[in-house]
């Protein structure tokens, strides 16, 4: 049985008319001879909309409630496209996480998948049936509805692609695909036909909003290929697959950018052994996700100067627990706002001598000056003032010619 995956994001649904598009798609998709399995988001807005009536109800929401209310999102959704579906003559019905079952582990609102069972859906498959289920939740073992991530109906997708070893995966969205960097902000981008799983969880994690890094990894690890493509055009998308599927004589991929971060400097730190443990600490312990992290030593090994970013709406709680920390001694905090992270990711540069000379290079052409800089295997990134964001974009997405 040869299966194919889809999954339809909050735009794709966000109205009856976009579903009744959906429904087409399905029908496409179904006369390949394919058996189609569905996996859908809640309808734009919707999810935020339950969101905040728990905020409205109260400042302290359960979260087993939060998770049984905005789970009912999905179930709006995947009930509609089944109806449209039976409307248009193929059998079809919604499935929701327990029916399935999907089962979960972890905190609510933030659960993973442990294992998807199948029997019901291919025997429904083999009826002849369409399933639509839906993303985003599952339950646990204490057969309690759980939500995953935000983000996590891609995880949905992919995990269940998994469990029924399906030919491929398709991510259905508002954009084209996968561009090299946000076609909204730099009019020259070019949409990528093949990407890597690693250049795609690092453009992610960088800023790239296409999908959540945690589901890039969930395919990555369980090596789903995946083909993200616009629901609202009929034209070929982006893959994503395994590295050595990729070009080799592509340096770099894409470029990023953030507008959101802040930079955090503790001067004259008194250094020893555990010191910058016993700073980051307490900011893991109340989620608060740090990123780039420089160190200097002073030239008697006594104090060293710690900078490192953190998400701009995180400052106030960063400070307030660094503060109030006892574990460590230092002469002061600085704290700068209106700093941004541009990152180049590529495969190429593992095997390209003179990337970081390249970047670096263009940077200083448009006298963009560099804070902090951070690398990995496959990207460097650099903290600029956020004014220089267009300018160090667009440089960097001249230089290593992705306009083209």
């Amino acid at each position: 049985m040869k299966i194919v995956v889809l999954k339809f994001g909050g735009t794709s649904v966000g109205s009856i008319d976009r579903i009744k598009k959906v429904a087409k798609i399905i029908s496409n998709h179904i006369k390949t001879k394919k058996k189609i399995i569905v996996v859908s988001s809640a309808m734009a807005g919707v999810t935020n909309d339950l969101i905040s009536k728990t905020k409205n109800i109260s400042s302290n929401f359960a979260p087993s409630e939060y998770d049984v209310l905005v789970s009912a999102g999905e179930q709006i959704s995947c009930a509609l496209i089944s109806g449209r579906l039976n409307h248009i003559g193929i059998k079809s019905r919604s499935w929701l996480s327990w029916q399935v079952p999907i089962f979960t582990e972890g905190e609510h609102k933030k659960s993973r998948i442990i294992n998807v069972f199948k029997n019901r859906i291919l025997k429904y498959l083999k009826s002849g049936g369409v399933p639509i289920i839906t993303g985003f939740q599952g339950v646990n073992n204490k057969n309690r509805l759980t939500t995953l991530e935000r983000g996590g109906s891609d995880a949905s997708a992919i995990m269940i692609s998994k469990y029924f070893k399906a030919e491929k995966c398709i991510i259905y969205t508002d954009v084209e695909g996968v561009f090299s960097t946000d076609p909204n902000f730099i009019k020259n981008a070019k949409k990528i036909k093949k990407i890597s799983y690693e250049e795609m969880l690092e453009m992610s994690s960088l800023g790239a909003k296409v999908m959540q890094p945690a589901s890039i990894q969930d395919a990555r690890l369980n090596r789903v290929n995946i083909n993200v493509k616009s629901s609202f055009i009929d034209k070929p998308g982006t893959l994503i697959t395994k590295r050595k599927n990729i070009s080799k004589d592509r340096i770099i991929t894409g470029v990023s950018f953030t507008k959101n971060d802040s930079k955090i400097t503790l001067v004259g730190v008194v250094d020893r052994p555990g010191v910058a443990a016993s700073i980051f600490e307490p900011l893991s312990k109340n989620s608060i996700n740090v990123d780039m992290v420089v160190q200097n030593i002073s030239s008697d090994g006594k104090e060293t100067d710690l900078t490192f970013t953190i998400k701009n709406e995180d400052v106030f709680k960063t400070e307030k627990l660094i503060m109030k920390n006892k574990k460590i001694n230092f002469k002061s905090i600085l704290i700068k706002k209106n700093v941004s992270k541009v990152s180049i990711i590529g495969v190429g540069m593992i095997t390209t001598p003179g990337v970081t000379y390249r970047m670096f290079k263009a940077l200083a052409k448009n006298k963009i000056n560099i804070q902090v800089i951070s690398t990995s295997e496959i990207k460097i990134s650099v903290l600029i003032n956020k004014k220089n964001i267009k300018k160090a974009v667009n440089a960097l997405h001249k230089e290593f010619n992705l306009d083209k």
